[in-house]
């Protein structure tokens, strides 16, 4: 296989000759939003059986978060807090389907119900930047609302309400993508489709991208030349399918072909790239240590991500470790960037300043919330118990301290993880003046966003006797 010449390119990522970056024209943006890749699941930032060159390569080049968060910790509501700036309780979808998954026997309380799509006419970032000019296109994943092109994309290439495909090789039984040919496999061809995008876009107006890829979501499959690759390597206690591994490995080549797509555009100076996953790795197939649990949890594992900005010359070559930031953030950070001034209900905060200084006094000291009424099924010895990964919860994040709202039985959790990033340590009889402190923010933040935390009891529930 040929490495891609955005790889092998030299010390930059792109050539700093670009004329298009001297014109007054808002910057291209190209949002990259892995599925179901955790945190350490990249070379670059932690695991070591895994090969991930090109994002590592953009992870040194740009701007790198250490402290960065999904809205929600598994997929749909995450996406819609991204796309809207907007925290759950405001858009409504909590979850992905039913929000009473697992045995009705073992849930306490009554799940509030779940909007398994966005709304009519709630803002959304394809359409706002549509207005403001941009060409946009959508490559992969959409899993808010059956049809990206009622939300302000002008190109969509493969979707739609799925959450993940039927089948990673052709045929794709995608009705918003056309089979390929007999092997062809679906990754390789969404990378291939967003490069020809960024090659076809028409030069005198900026243009957005969402390259949203389905990979590294289940199914795990991967081309079989690459999966005996792995088998042939040293795994890690963490980390150790291959086949799992195969899949991350295309899906960064096919991240290269995106940024040698921009590369060869020559606009690349005045585009700038985001990159991050929707949510933690999923616990049973990679684990995220020494971060706890995974996708569908509310512990690190769960909910802390990587993302990396990078624009030559601009954002680049600098990490921030202390800062807690939202990819509900990034929406207001876009529209600074596009230069549009309209007046939109956001939680989210524009990361200019955070990014130009590498320091903002207001982020560091804002709390983050995150609301989840519902349950998710599937726990593990990291999660809450064995039954669920998430039983209903309210959580604050401010500066290094955590506290975790369990509304089942009241109990509060309180972690520091500055001290404790493995929140193996629940320290909330220890500090009984932090646990008041943030659950009073806590709380007037549920009134503030009219957040559902009022359960009835469930009539089924039937505790076993050992619980």
């Amino acid at each position: 296989m040929k490495t891609s010449h955005w790889l092998c390119s030299g010390l930059a990522l792109f050539s700093s000759a670009s004329l298009y970056a001297q014109c007054n024209q808002p910057p291209n943006i190209v949002l990259i939003n892995i599925d179901d890749l955790g945190w350490t699941d990249l070379s670059g930032n932690g695991s070591k059986y895994y090969e991930t060159p090109n994002i590592d390569r953009l992870k040194t080049q740009g701007i790198w978060f250490q402290k960065a968060y999904a809205g929600a910790s598994n997929s749909a509501p995450s996406r819609a807090c991204m796309l809207t700036g907007m925290n759950t309780p405001r858009h409504g979808i909590y979850t992905v389907g039913n929000p009473d998954r697992g045995k009705k026997e073992l849930r306490k309380l009554i799940s509030y119900p779940n909007r398994e799509e966005l709304p009519e006419g709630i803002q959304i970032l394809p359409q706002v930047l549509k207005q403001a000019g941009y060409q946009t296109f959508h490559v992969g994943k959409w899993h808010v609302t059956q049809n990206p092109c009622d939300c302000g994309i002008d190109i969509n290439i493969a979707g739609n309400h799925a959450g993940n495909p039927s089948t990673y090789f052709t045929p794709y039984h995608n009705k918003d993508l056309t089979d390929g040919p007999q092997g062809e496999f679906l990754t390789d061809r969404l990378g291939d489709e967003a490069a020809r995008l960024i090659r076809k876009a028409d030069s005198s107006k900026p243009f957005f991208l969402y390259y949203a890829t389905y990979a590294v979501h289940t199914p795990i499959q991967a081309p079989e030349e690459v999966i005996e690759k792995y088998r042939k390597k040293q795994t890690t206690p963490a980390h150790s399918d291959p086949v799992y591994a195969a899949l991350v490995e295309v899906m960064d080549r096919n991240v290269g072909k995106v940024l040698q797509a921009i590369s060869e555009s020559g606009q690349a100076d005045n585009t700038i790239i985001i990159f991050t996953t929707d949510n933690g790795g999923v616990y049973d197939i990679s684990r995220q240590w020494p971060l706890r649990a995974g996708k569908g949890a509310f512990y690190e594992g769960g909910i802390r991500v990587p993302l990396i900005i990078y624009q030559p010359h601009r954002f680049e070559k600098k990490n921030i470790m202390d800062v807690a930031v939202s990819q509900m953030d990034l929406f207001p950070t876009i529209m600074d960037w596009a230069g549009i001034s309209d007046q939109l209900l956001l939680d989210g905060k524009s990361l200019m300043t955070l990014l130009e200084n590498g320091t903002d006094p207001e982020l560091e000291k804002r709390p983050l919330y995150w609301h989840f009424p519902a349950y998710l099924e599937g726990g593990n010895k990291e999660t809450v118990d064995m039954d669920f990964r998430t039983r209903p919860v309210s959580v604050i994040l401010k500066e290094d301290w955590k506290l975790i709202e369990n509304y089942e039985d009241g109990r509060i959790e309180l972690y520091n993880l500055k001290t404790d990033l493995s929140e193996k340590q629940d320290i909330s009889r220890s500090y009984p003046q932090k646990v008041k402190e943030l659950k009073t923010l806590l709380d007037n933040w549920k009134k503030e966003t009219h957040a559902p935390c009022h359960f009835e009891k469930n009539p089924y529930y039937q505790p076993s006797p050992e619980k």
